[in-house]
């Protein structure tokens, strides 16, 4: 396998601060001419990000959510706007968006429907139990002139679920832009009081907005940007302390998106990321932004427990299986800490037609569509998170 270029980097990670959050309760936007819309239902709009604190968001910037309308007991269409270009979440190699945008929309949509419709309270901490989404069409996904204005036509379903102490959900979404289905995707998570998140967290609990701190400073070499799709040395969260040793998961506490508030554990969108990267990593032949190698299609994450901040995270390829008549890899990678398995991802990748700018695709989607209801997985809270949805 190919090895990318490294650079050291020791790292000195000072507590972060807690940011303010906005009190007031979420309103309804003015419709925008050209948002979507159903009969019998206002249009979306796309003219502002729904408050912040809504989404368990400390930064403005970071907010994709503009709408939501009601559309059943249990059902919703979400508006979000999609940057053309990001710091963290910047375009692939086939110019589409970035694919773990579609999870972060996921995630924030889910947080602002627990709150805004089924009054679950904005003090209790919400814990990620599994994840997926499958980009379906990546050519609906490619960036053009303006910012990408997506829908997520939502099913809400309750499952373990025990108010007002802990709240057992999942939202399942459908994708579409344009009123083009282009993905599917779904998140379970269960929202509890502090008491109870205590006593699930265990030792390693701090109290709310606490600022924390990463492992202590040791000699790191991280992979070149390039070489794990990224466009900034400081968004590549794969280090290690020797060249023939395993990946880890970097853990940056000051880093203002993936810590973007403070955090007990190490967030779910931190472990996905590190899985995303590694995938890229062993997929890309090369190190270079040019070479457009493969393009993330789906994940399914299984998260087992929490991430500690001051102990490595080994990120471990467990099976590798390639198609060359569609042109997928599947990856399977798990994330482990002293031995224990913190989250199980599988992923699918595709491979970009250079001559063609498009994504080659399986005849069938490597995870089968939403089914709005519940599947039958463990609710209990032993199965805690690699990385809370917060």
């Amino acid at each position: 396998m190919h090895q990318p270029v490294a650079i050291p980097v020791t790292r000195s990670l000072d507590p972060g601060t807690a940011a303010h959050a906005e009190t007031s309760r979420p309103r309804h936007l003015a419709p925008h001419p050209a948002a979507p819309t159903l009969p019998g239902h206002r249009q979306l709009s796309y003219l502002h990000a729904v408050p912040r604190h809504m989404v368990h968001r400390a930064a403005i910037a970071e907010v994709f959510l503009t709408d939501t309308v009601r559309t059943g007991e249990h059902s919703f269409l979400v508006a979000a706007q999609w940057p053309r270009d990001h710091a963290l979440y910047s375009p692939g190699s086939d110019g589409s968006s970035d694919p773990l945008l579609f999870m972060e929309t996921i995630r924030q949509a889910l947080v602002y429907l627990a709150h805004a419709y089924y009054d679950v309270p904005l003090g209790h901490r919400f814990i990620g139990f599994d994840s997926e989404f499958e980009i379906t069409d990546p050519a609906a996904l490619h960036i053009g002139g303006e910012p990408v204005p997506v829908v997520l036509e939502a099913q809400w379903v309750w499952v373990g679920n025990r108010p007002p102490h802990r709240y057992g959900m999942r939202l399942e979404v459908v994708l579409t832009v344009g009123g083009r289905p282009c993905g599917h995707g779904a998140l379970h998570v269960v929202a509890v009081d502090d008491k109870r998140y205590a006593l699930l967290r265990g030792r390693g609990a701090k109290p709310r907005g606490v600022a924390t701190s990463g492992p202590e400073p040791r000699p790191l070499h991280r992979a070149h940007p390039a070489a794990v799709g990224r466009l900034r040395a400081k968004d590549c969260v794969l280090v290690r302390e020797r060249t023939e040793g395993p990946w880890q998961l970097l853990i940056d506490v000051e880093h203002p998106i993936f810590f973007d508030h403070p955090s007990d554990h190490v967030p779910l969108m931190v472990t996905l990321e590190g899985f995303r990267q590694l995938g890229h990593l062993l997929l890309h032949p090369g190190d270079t932004p040019r070479d457009p190698g493969h393009t993330l299609l789906g994940m399914e994450v299984d998260c087992l427990a929490f991430g500690e901040l001051d102990t490595p995270i080994d990120l471990v390829v467990r099976e590798r299986e390639s198609d060359p008549v569609s042109g997928t890899t599947r990856l399977t990678l798990d994330a482990v800490q002293g031995g224990v398995r913190l989250a199980v991802c599988r992923s699918r990748w595709g491979a970009v037609d250079v001559t063609a700018g498009a994504v080659h695709r399986a005849a069938a989607v490597a995870f089968p569509a939403a089914s709005h209801s519940p599947r039958t997985r463990s609710a209990s809270p032993r199965r805690s998170k690699s990385g809370a949805v917060q």
